[in-house]
């Protein structure tokens, strides 16, 4: 056996549906289109969402809201997150940090809320900061970095 003679299993393979080739094809003179309509004109293609002329969903269903394309989506964390994690022993929280406790993936933008107290002096690296989480990490003796 060769690439020459190389052949499809038995009945696994059909001839090829041979429209538009007149009468005597045993299609007929509409070649399986039917009778009118768009289906049976040449350069037919339906569009997507048409429907048969019926009004479409995407033009039935009410529209409302605005969806702004320049929001940026922050991963928060909240002040009693950065507490339970400094009983651990840490004291400064970067991005790095965030991704491997697991409160953040690497391309997450982080922001922290002022829900919650700390007391010990924390150095805190993040991309935002809420006004209350800023004062309550200040009063602690810690340092707010912004990224």
């Amino acid at each position: 056996m060769n690439l020459s003679n190389l052949q499809p299993a038995i009945g696994s393979t059909r001839n090829v549906k041979r429209v538009g080739r007149g009468t005597g094809s045993g299609r007929g003179g509409t070649s399986t289109r039917g009778h009118k309509g768009a289906k049976s004109r040449s350069g037919y293609s339906k569009k997507s969402g048409f429907e048969g002329g019926q009004m479409p969903l995407q033009r039935r269903v009410p529209k409302f809201g605005f969806k702004n394309i320049n929001r940026i989506e922050y991963k928060a964390v909240n002040l009693d997150v950065l507490a339970a994690l400094a009983e651990g022993g840490a004291t400064t929280f970067d991005a790095a940090y965030f991704v491997t406790a697991g409160l953040a993936s690497k391309s997450a933008k982080i922001k922290v809320l002022g829900r919650g107290e700390i007391t010990t002096a924390l150095e805190v690296h993040a991309h935002a900061f809420s006004k209350s989480a800023v004062e309550a990490i200040e009063k602690a003796g810690g340092k707010a970095v912004t990224l």
